[in-house]
């Protein structure tokens, strides 16, 4: 076997094509073969193959069994499943059942056994080992794109399909579907099990823990399975639950200097691999050959590492398809990966660091050459588009190779290193380029400006020849380059100069020897080694042998008699020195021939010598030879490589083989002995490797014979016809050798070995590795001569299907007994020449139709009849529309062609030719047709060659090509055509149901209806789309839509806190000043309030920042309506003297349409702030009025823009914009006739009812009041650390009551002179309201109580009877009476339904009685109020007795809930109670 070698390039696309079993062997399926590589954590060895399939390898897998762990398994996309033994390198046994090529296969690692398979079809086979049984399942009609078998379940297999979908399957319980997990919305490449046998290993995670409720129980137990799918996600399944517990989303590693690729999702392959004895992580493969180690207990960034992160370059470069891991003995855990860039990789996953790389082979190995400089220097040129370059002397890396592939973009067939200068390699390709890299520097290789037309088969490196004129005097090279190609001309290159351009060498052979007639196409060179002379091979097999540098022909060696494929002289630095003159030469015959050329070269003759007879034979391949190589060590020592497929040494003076290598599967191209071991040699061919081979290890001396061979031979020695015969047929497609036998056995699939690569072969070398990707054009990896190919070119034309005849009956006749047609000459003389016609005969009828083309027309006519009905008979109806065209009948043949369905484009480009009523009449039915088939828009066409064009537009409408429609009538009739309207209309209407405004919106405007474009934009009710449809409607002309969406835009940008814009958009509608105004005050009150409430604002104007700078909000002395007038006068230019569109009266009035809802505690902020901020606008607006209804309304808007506040439970906000719009505690100075008097001690029954502006002033300050009432309460009270909001407070007093109570008298005595109030808080002590508030509370209380008792009554069953008891229900009772009765009674007596609607009754009688001005502009709760006043007493000499005495005879009148009778005890008890009557 071989030493060393380059493996095939694993298979591509393929969700598991390598394996590594526990024992540490890596199997690699590439192309048709299995490769078997024996890895550590230090180095790696190719250690055999697996060969027997027919198509590519689609999937591989090891046993993991103890004692079965060298048996293995692989499936095709031939459709077999392949058993093999990994230690014998034999197949055991092979199953067919599938019948579609296989896509995944998986051995069971629970059951040993079983091997379960999957296709593109859907059907999933299990295979049994130890029986041979298969069964099949069809769990879901859909493409499989892998499988795996779970390690803890042994009939559980989840399948991944190409659609997304994965179902995990009871193959137990004939396929049944387990679960249906949906998630993934693109191809599943790869599925993993989790090690574990049970979901508690992510419990730590808050989502899985969710996922499953935390618990793991016996009936739910399941594991986790991870999938990785091409939409760029890898996700976490539970199979106890059914679906998916973690997705993680790829991160996007952008290597340096590399730009995005946009098709980087087409060329994703996702795979993952969750190594043993990890459960909480899982390996995955990234965009761009990355590799990444998820942390399954983390999040963010610090959830995921990075392969290789340590150093660079330890990275794949392209998508990785496939990873395995292997523990070794030592403890060290390794994982295998495979990738696009046709590397595999071993990781260690402790470090996370590559410990080696194996490179492979993509391509045919055509040119292998070791530097005659470097030692040890091997280059390849293969069939991927890439040159290697492989250091084989290094002992840190065996495998220390080099790609180079820039400027490459076609196989690389030639290689030729510099005879002297290091590290320059010359290279030639299948396009015909010639070029030269520097392998030491990272530079682009230089590229000959002169090109092959055909592929480069020879490079080589020679002393210059005129017309160029080198030398080393002149600073230039001394060696030119010399290129010789498939289109049989050599070219000489300056490699100084690569973008000259190149001289043919013809010319100068012509020149020098006097040549007039054509040279035979070359197809190899080669220069002696002293570069004297230089040996061309030609196409027609004689050699050439030339003296430099003019190229006199010296002789002509015409002893083979096929295409020359190599030539090679023997070395120069022999002890022999009649040695140097060998030259070798192989053919596409299997013969070598050695030439002894001594006598021509040392002593020229005169003129050109001819040599017939070889100087050796060597004799023993069975096909033609490729390549051959001289030893270095040796002398006369040659090896020599073949289609045979194999390689062979020969001792070339005795004539004798020496050793026969047979380690290739398939034929060779390339050959080279190693530099540096004279028992090593390299070699390289179409199964897309390179291999290491020593000559004394091989068992076999020489090539093998096959049976067919030695079969042909016989049988063309004893028919020299069938020798001819075969010489004609290979011409056309190519002789048909016998195949070769491999260690004496014949190989499968050798028949094609050793014949001229078929297309199959061609597209083979390819698609092998990538069976997703078309192949490109093949190449021809061997000289072939130009007749050869135009050969091929007719074979190929032999090969394709007949075109179906036009006259079959008549071309049959000519098929019939040689007598017969003989017969018929003379029947055609006859009729031709004689009057009188034969008797019987009728030309082109019965039996002489086909004497109908040899004679008249009406013959003719009659033939082409009857053919038609034979072709009728047939179904050829296109064939019986041409026969009628022929003869004339055009509109029958058209008519025909409408009937059966036949019209196509040709017969309508001629269907003028019959008239315009039948031309149109063909061209409806044609566009039927069309229809049929669904191309409209070609239908569309043909109705405009018949001018009916509103027609077409109709065709395209109906079938919602409204664009084509629209692009149709615009460029073919006038622009008020009304059906352009209408196709714009209906066009948008579609548009719009399908979401798409933008492109409705400005179908619309081209319709002329701005209104509707503005309309559909605004459906999205976003900023940036209110805005657009507002400015559209404005040039539109649409005022009031512009307005409305204009205003809905700035309130959007309003709630948002982005002041800026919103006014923005407001200015361009001038009728919108008043709105501006309101946004205004808006911006300015939230700047007021921001350190109240603090908001984040977007944006704001310069003279809020202005005013919040001169105003601090310390500063209490300037109202806030002043501030905004200011504002107003100094940035709108509205003040009490604007006239016009500025006047306060229209302002007004155009603002009093707005609507504000009513005030409630769920409003956001933000809303409430925008609410209250309207009412304020109306206020200064109407104080600005000199209208005195206007000012009226001052009060009024005041105070409903502070009851939003109050009433959204925002009453620090309610207190601090209290203290902006009053700061001297006076509502009075508000309006502008100051008339606001100070209020009168109320008396029961003795006022009249005050008006609306005069209550609302009351409520005002009464609130005003309150706000003073309370801050001053708070600042006495150090112990009061909340802020307390309507019932809240009166807990806190209820609380507090006690303690309040017994420091009454410590806190009397150290009363200090200014603790005075410096307001009147006897406003808050009104008995009227607070008999109304009462009677109201009483009311909530009753409705709390029968909306109870219908809820325990519609909850008990039917039949029951409604509970009496209703008592406990009740929180508080109705009136202060009542209460004392029950604290008397001790129990509350039973209520029913009709007493409490009796008192609800009274209740609201009562309540009706009370002035509507006291409902309608309420005061603070007086009860509330009554209790601060009293805390307030005890603590500070400010409030006076008769106010502690009202305040207490309020108490004890309307104080009825238990709160507020805790928090009022220690009060009440106190002696001699003062009444005050208000």
């Amino acid at each position: 076997m071989h030493e060393r070698s380059l493996p095939a390039s694993p298979n591509w696309y393929c969700s598991r094509c390598s394996d590594v079993s526990s024992t540490g062997v890596l199997g690699v399926g590439a192309k048709n073969i299995i490769y078997l590589v024996e890895v550590c954590a230090s180095s790696c060895r190719v250690s055999g193959e697996l060969v027997g399939h027919k198509g590519l390898v689609s999937g591989f897998s090891f046993c993991q069994h103890a004692g079965q762990n060298h048996l293995c398994v692989s499936s095709s996309n031939d459709g077999n499943i392949r058993f093999w033994d990994s230690d014998s390198k034999t197949l055991i046994r092979e199953h067919t059942a599938h019948q579609s090529p296989v896509s995944a296969v998986h051995w069971s690692p629970l059951d040993k056994n079983l091997v379960v398979s999957g296709d593109e079809k859907g059907i999933v086979v299990c295979h049994w080992y130890n029986t041979g049984d298969t069964s099949s399942f069809f769990p879901e009609p859909r493409t499989i794109f892998c499988l795996t078998c779970s390690p803890h379940t042994w009939s559980c297999v989840a399948v991944g399909y190409k659609d997304g979908m994965i179902v995990l399957i009871d193959v137990s319980k004939k396929g049944e579907v387990l679960h249906r997990l949906r998630g993934h919305d693109d191809e599943i490449h790869s599925l993993a099990w989790s090690p574990l046998a049970n979901e508690v290993a992510l419990f730590s995670r808050p989502e899985d823990s969710e996922a499953t409720n935390g618990i793991a129980t016996g009936e739910e137990r399941g594991c986790y399975l991870a999938s990785g799918s091409k939409d760029q996600t890898v996700r976490v399944w539970s199979t106890a639950k059914g679906k998916a517990v973690m997705t993680m989303k790829l991160p996007y590693l952008k290597k340096r200097g590399s730009a995005v690729d946009p098709g980087v999702k087409e060329r994703l392959w996702l795979h993952v691999h969750w190594p043993k004895g990890r459960p909480t992580q899982l390996v995955s493969s990234c965009f761009s050959g990355e590799l990444v180690l998820w942390d399954l207990t983390k999040t963010g960034k610090h959830r995921w590492s990075l392969f290789g992160s340590s150093s660079e370059g330890q990275n794949h470069n392209r998508i990785v398809f496939n990873m395995s891991s292997v523990q070794l003995q030592d403890g060290r855990e390794l994982l295998i990966s495979t990738s696009m860039d046709r590397e595999v990789k071993c990781w260690d996953l402790s470090s996370l660091d590559c410990c080696w790389t194996l490179p492979t082979l993509g391509g045919f190995v055509y040119a292998l050459t070791f530097s005659p400089v470097g030692a040890g220097c091997l280059a390849l040129g293969v069939g991927d588009n890439m040159i290697r370059v492989w250091n084989t002397l290094t002992t840190q890396n065996q495998y220390d190779t080099r790609t180079f592939w820039q400027g490459i973009k076609s196989k690389v067939t030639a290689l030729a290193w510099h005879p002297k200068r290091e590290g320059s390699l010359a290279f030639g390709t299948d396009d015909g380029k010639v070029g030269i890299y520097e392998v030491f520097s990272n530079k682009p290789p230089q590229i000959s400006s002169s090109y092959h037309r055909k592929t480069v088969y020879t490079l080589a490196w020679g002393p210059p020849v005129p017309p160029m004129s080198f030398g080393a005097a002149g600073g230039k090279s001394s060696h030119s380059l010399y290129s010789c190609a498939g289109e049989g001309v050599i070219l000489q290159h300056d490699p100084s100069n690569l973008s000259g351009e190149a001289s043919d060498i013809d010319t100068l052979i012509k020149d020098t020897n006097n040549i007039k007639h054509k040279l035979s196409p070359h197809t190899d060179l080669r220069w002696k080694p002293d570069g004297k002379v230089v040996a061309i091979g030609n196409e027609d097999g004689c050699i050439d042998v030339y003296e430099a540098p003019s190229l006199r022909l010296l002789c002509s060696i015409q002893q083979h008699h096929k295409i020359i494929n190599t030539l090679r002289w023997h070395h120069d630095h022999s002890a022999a020195s009649e040695l140097h003159f060998l030259l070798a030469s192989g053919s596409s015959n299997a013969i070598v021939y050695v030439h002894d050329l001594r006598s021509v070269i040392e002593n020229p003759p005169e003129s050109p010598a001819v040599l017939t007879e070889p100087y050796r034979r060597l004799c023993g391949h069975t096909n033609k030879i490729t390549s051959m190589a001289w030893s270095p060590h040796h002398d006369a020592r040659l090896v020599t490589v073949s289609y045979d497929g194999t390689a062979q040494v020969w001792d070339v003076l005795q004539e004798e083989a020496v050793s026969n290598y047979r380690g290739h599967v398939g034929y060779l191209l390339s050959v080279d002995w190693s530099p540096v071991d004279p028992d090593v040699i390299w070699t390289g061919g179409k199964d897309f490797t390179l291999q290491e081979w020593r000559v004394s290890k091989q068992e076999f001396t020489k090539p093998p014979k096959g049976k067919k061979t030695v079969d042909l031979l016989e049988k063309v020695k004893a028919n020299p016809k069938l020798k001819r015969k075969n010489k004609k047929s290979s011409g056309a497609a190519g002789a048909t050798p016998p195949p070769p036998e491999m260690n004496g056995e014949s190989v499968r699939g050798g028949e094609k070995t050793g014949q001229e690569p078929s297309d199959e072969d061609e597209k083979d070398e390819v698609s092998s590795t990538n069976s997703s990707i078309p192949p490109s054009a093949a190449l021809e990896p061997y000289r072939r001569p130009a007749a050869a190919v135009k050969s091929k070119d007719k074979a190929d034309l032999l090969k394709r299907k007949k075109p179906r005849s036009m006259l079959p009956v008549s071309t049959s006749m000519d098929h019939r007994p040689k007598d017969e047609l003989l017969q018929d000459c003379i029947t055609l003389a006859s009729v031709k020449h004689s009057e009188a016609t034969p008797a019987g005969c009728v030309p082109g009828q019965g039996e002489h139709i086909h004497l109908g083309l040899f004679t008249d027309r009406q013959a003719l006519h009659r033939m082409f009849e009857a053919e038609e009905e034979s072709h009728v008979e047939a179904g050829h109806f296109e064939t019986v529309v041409y026969l009628r065209l022929w003869s004339g009948d055009l509109e029958g043949a058209l008519q025909l062609a409408t009937e059966k369905g036949e019209l196509n484009d040709h017969l309508i480009s001629i269907a003028p030719m019959a008239g315009f009523e039948v031309w149109s009449r063909t061209v409806e039915a044609y566009v039927k047709q069309l229809c049929l088939q669904e191309q409209y828009l070609k239908a569309s066409s043909h109705l405009l060659s018949i001018n009916k064009l509103y027609e077409g537009v109709d065709l395209l409408r109906s079938h919602k090509l409204y664009r084509e429609a629209i692009a149709l009538v615009k460029a073919r009739l006038p622009e008020d055509e009304p059906v352009l309207k209408e196709l714009y209309t209906v066009w948008a209407s579609a548009l719009e149901r399908d979401g798409h405004f933008s492109a409705a919106a400005k179908c619309y405007v081209a319709a002329g209806a701005s209104f509707d474009a503005a309309k559909v934009i605004a459906r999205k009710n976003d900023v940036p789309s209110l805005r657009t449809a507002a400015i559209l409607a404005r040039i539109s002309g649409e005022t009031a839509l512009a307005q409305s969406l204009a205003l809905r835009c700035a309130k959007d940008l309003a709630a948002a806190q982005d002041w800026v814009p919103a006014q923005e958009v407001l200015s361009s509608q001038d009728s919108l000043l008043v709105h501006r105004l309101h946004l205004c005050v808006a911006e300015l009150l939230s700047a007021v309030l921001a350190p109240v409430v603090p908001q984040s604002c977007v944006s704001s104007h310069t003279w809020t920042r202005t005013m919040m700078m001169t105003s601090p909000p310390g500063e209490r002395r300037v109202r806030l309506q002043d501030r905004v007038r200011g504002v107003w006068k100094q940035q709108f230019g509205v003040s009490q003297d604007s006239a016009g569109h500025h006047s306060v009266r229209a302002l007004l009035q155009e603002l009093k349409s707005a609507e504000s809802p009513t005030p409630t505690a769920s409003v956001p902020l933000r809303q409430v702030l925008l609410y209250s901020s309207l009412h304020l606008t109306r206020s200064v607006l109407s104080w600005l009025s000199d209208d005195d209804d206007d000012d009226e309304q001052v009060m009024k808007e005041l105070w409903r823009s502070v009851s939003w506040f109050r009433d959204s439970g925002n009453f620090s906000v309610s207190a601090e914009i209290c203290r902006m719009l009053f700061p001297e505690g006076d509502v009075g100075v508000c309006s502008r006739k100051q008339h606001i008097e100070g209020e009168e001690e109320e008396k029961e029954g003795g006022e009249k009812e005050k008006g609306e502006e005069e209550a609302a002033a009351d409520s005002l300050q009464a609130f005003v009041l309150q706000h003073r009432l309370y801050e001053r309460w708070w600042s006495l009270s150090a112990d009061t650390q909340r802020v307390p909001n309507g019932d809240e407070a009166k807990e806190d007093e209820a609380e507090n009551g006690a303690s309040s109570s017994s420091s009454s008298s410590s806190s009397s005595s150290g009363r200090s002179v200014d603790d005075k109030l410096d307001f009147d808080a006897s406003p808050l002590l009104s008995e009227r309201h607070a008999a109304c508030q009462a009677a109201q509370r009483s009311v909530r209380e009753i409705q709390e109580r029968l909306s109870s008792m219908v809820l325990q009554h519609s909850s008990r069953a039917q039949g029951e009877q409604l509970d009496a008891d209703v008592s406990s229900s009740s929180s508080s009772s109705v009136t202060a009476a009542e209460s004392r009765e029950t604290s008397e009674a001790g129990e509350r007596p039973a209520e029913t339904l009709l007493s409490l609607s009796v008192k609800m009754s009274e209740y609201q009688k009562h309540l009706a009685d009370f002035p509507q001005m006291i409902k309608m502009f309420p005061h603070p709760d007086v009860v509330e109020c009554c209790l601060v006043v009293l805390h307030l007493s005890k603590s500070s000499s400010s409030v006076s007795e008769s106010m502690r005495h009202e305040a207490k005879s309020l108490l004890r009148k309307y104080g009825t809930s238990p709160s507020v009778l805790k928090a009022s005890q220690s009060f009440l008890t106190e002696p001699e109670p003062v009444t005050v009557t208000q």
